[in-house]
């Protein structure tokens, strides 16, 4: 057997290690933030593609349980299952919360699937000014300032959050619909 798949065994390892899968599922439960794979990879010592089988492995171990593991850009985190967003709720004592207007959703939509994009694309596309609604998601916390795009002013790009994830249930971009029956591919970072 070799290192590398010594290190997916399911079990305690004769060193007394845990597998590489269990070790990322601990960390990514005590991080603050979502970390990077490059972060992980570090903190445990192995490659990154080691911590993209890692992330492979426990994905598939998570399917039938509570958790999910949740993707954006290059960060990664552990999450509720939304099947159980229902029992999360109201054992927290939470609300459904309050709704996004039509606008939001509007502006949100455009974001998700043209991202990095500027206040001025998402304007040209929805016909109407943005301001406001962009600090309703800002706000909100769905949408960041990802960067600032080449041209004149150099405007500001905005792009959605893991949070945006959290709230529509996706493990990352990738699973939004496709829209004209096109493939979806989850944005550079």
């Amino acid at each position: 057997m070799s290192e590398v798949e010594a290190l997916f065994q399911p079990s305690i390892l004769p060193n007394g290690h845990l597998p590489l899968d269990a070790r990322v599922e601990a960390l990514l439960f005590v991080a603050e933030e979502p970390p990077t794979i490059a972060q992980l990879a570090r903190s445990l010592e192995v490659p990154p593609e080691a911590i993209e089988e890692a992330l492979n492995v426990l994905q598939e171990r998570l399917r039938e349980r509570g958790l999910r593991l949740q993707r954006h850009r290059d960060r990664v985190q552990l999450v509720t299952a939304p099947e159980a967003a229902e029992d999360v709720q109201r054992f927290l004592g939470l609300s459904g919360g309050t709704r996004l207007s039509t606008a939001a959703l509007e502006t949100l939509a455009i974001i998700a699937y043209r991202q990095p994009i500027t206040r001025a694309e998402i304007e040209a596309i929805r016909g109407v000014n943005c301001d406001g609604v962009l600090r309703t998601l800002l706000a909100r916390g769905l949408i960041e300032e990802v960067g600032r795009a080449e041209g004149p002013g150099r405007p500001i790009l905005y792009g959605t959050t893991m949070l945006f994830l959290q709230h529509f249930g996706l493990r990352s971009l990738a699973d939004l619909p496709p829209l004209d029956g096109a493939t979806r591919e989850e944005p550079a970072s």
